[in-house]
């Protein structure tokens, strides 16, 4: 199961598009987060075995110094709709599973999807 916590940025719409194996997903704004800065939002993730999907640089620097967990998916695609994101994680949840799970990518600590 593949756990994702999308940022402030990405409406919780998305989780209506995505597939079963996103099915335990949530979003800043549904856990109470929308006012708390990335720091805490990292070590939610981190405490809640979350990964943390975002357009923003702020967590893959976080993750460069810190480690993982949290995994952080960083989409750098520019502005795209919540169908459209939806879509890219769905077409990508084999990569998204690897890179989350497989012992082999443990010390990876962010994902670019593009």
């Amino acid at each position: 199961m593949i756990r994702l916590l999308f940022d402030q940025n990405i409406s919780f719409r998305v989780l209506n598009y995505l597939t079963d194996i996103f099915h335990e997903s949530t979003q800043v704004k549904i856990e109470g987060l929308e006012t708390k800065n990335d720091m805490e939002i990292w070590h939610y993730a981190k405490d809640k075995n979350f990964s943390i999907v975002t357009f923003d640089a702020d967590f893959s620097d976080i993750a460069n110094l810190r480690g993982t967990p949290p995994k952080i998916i960083w989409l750098r695609t520019g502005n795209m709709g919540t169908k459209e994101i939806a879509a890219l994680l769905n077409r990508n949840s084999g990569v998204l599973k690897d890179f989350i799970t497989n012992p082999d990518y443990a010390k990876m600590d962010c994902l670019e999807i593009g």
